[in-house]
């Protein structure tokens, strides 16, 4: 069996696919990822093939001007014209191709699928991204929703007219390249009438009826750097202060610093590639680059974070309280789901000040936040990659 896994953006969403990469190796699949070329290394680690596709996301996330949405059609032919070219070679003899990340990719791997006659899946690491009937959709790239909508059916016939003027012209023009006929619904073309939902049942529920196997994960068993190590045994557990590949609030390292310091605490500084860290001198502070989140999370007392899929889902599973900065896209949800489980807390807005953040670290230091996050953690699966490679071997899933 061959199976394509493929991809386009950060950390969080490439991590899940080394993962699930992993665990088909070790059920007997070839396995071959297309992502972006910044995770090239990432894969090598674990001796997986990788094809890289598109530009570098970090040189698009840390731009000096980042995108706007008018910009958004744009680059998203782009990516298009790049994957509809690449794609169909790497594709090539695949059995199951596997799509999760930005759309305008799933669609163009959905597409070249179609033309192979291979197996599609289309899976999503947070539910919000879906359609339902049971809470508005997520708006299309410069597309907000009318506030004065409700109803599930007018909401959802917008919804799809949305996604078609965003994204309709570029696929179609893309398919017919390939000989495809054009689609009317590009939203429900890409996530199917099906799609599977890679997140924890705990943290995110799907839809009922939908194949969730949770997240996809492995057990990360590097040691702590020996520097780190020193730093946590010399007092109290520090809060961690981390953002992975966003861009990191303005002046957080300052705001991170004095609120913490009100809260008489000490603070691990998580680099990413904001490049995040203490801007004075203070021997309470420790900054770290690449790490063993799961270890990490273990030893401090609060995980502030942008709520990124994987670090919710790596900070619930260590029992750790959160104070969840939420900045873009399915990273409100999961704040709402921390503050909602009682696991922490979910910051009002993405700029937090001194004393909004210090509140919220005030809140989540508490007893009762500390023993639910704890009672929490053993609920988390561990299991998703290795059950999703099984579902995949054995042939769930949707036949494009």
């Amino acid at each position: 069996m061959r199976v394509l896994l493929s991809t386009y953006g950060g950390r969080g969403d490439v991590e899940p696919l080394v993962a699930l990469a992993v665990r088909l190796r070790e059920s007997g699949a070839e396995v071959r990822v297309s992502a972006p070329p910044d995770w090239a290394e990432r894969f090598a680690r674990f001796d997986l093939e990788l094809t890289p596709l598109g530009a570098s996301v970090r040189d698009l996330l840390h731009a000096k001007t980042a995108p706007s949405v008018a910009d958004v059609p744009r680059m998203a032919a782009e990516l298009m014209a790049d994957q509809f070219a690449k794609l169909p070679a790497v594709a090539q003899g695949c059995d199951t191709v596997v799509a999760t990340g930005l759309f305008p990719v799933a669609a163009s791997v959905q597409s070249v699928a179609e033309k192979l006659g291979a197996r599609y899946v289309y899976a999503a690491y947070c539910p919000v991204f879906l359609p339902s009937p049971q809470r508005r959709p997520m708006p299309a790239p410069g597309k907000p929703l009318p506030a004065d909508v409700t109803d599930p059916g007018e909401l959802d016939a917008i919804s799809i007219r949305n996604y078609n003027e965003v994204f309709g012209e570029a696929l179609n023009a893309n398919r017919a390249s390939l000989g495809l006929p054009p689609v009317d619904n590009a939203r429900d073309q890409v996530f199917t009438d099906h799609p599977w939902v890679a997140a924890d049942p705990v943290l995110a529920p799907a839809d009922p009826g939908l194949t969730q196997p949770g997240a996809w994960t492995l057990p990360d068993e590097r040691p702590l750097p020996a520097a780190l190590e020193a730093f946590l045994d010399q007092g109290t557990p520090p809060v961690y202060v981390g953002f992975g590949s966003m861009r990191a609030p303005a002046d957080i390292a300052r705001i991170a610093v004095d609120a913490i310091r009100a809260q008489g605490r000490r603070a691990v500084f998580g680099g990413g590639w904001a490049g995040l860290a203490p801007i004075e001198e203070w021997d309470g502070c420790f900054a770290v680059d690449e790490v063993n989140q799961q270890a990490l999370f273990r030893r401090v007392a609060v995980a502030v974070h942008h709520g990124g899929a994987g670090t919710t889902t790596a900070a619930a599973a260590a029992g750790v309280p959160q104070v969840v900065v939420p900045q873009m896209a399915d990273q409100p949800y999961f704040a709402a789901r921390v503050a909602e489980l009682g696991i922490g807390v979910a910051h009002d807005g993405a700029t937090p000040t001194t004393e909004s953040l210090s509140a919220a670290l005030e809140r989540a230091l508490t007893a009762d936040t500390r023993t639910r996050a704890a009672a929490v953690a053993p609920t988390i699966r561990t299991d998703g990659a290795t059950v999703t490679a099984r579902l995949l071997v054995e042939g769930h899933g949707h036949e494009s």
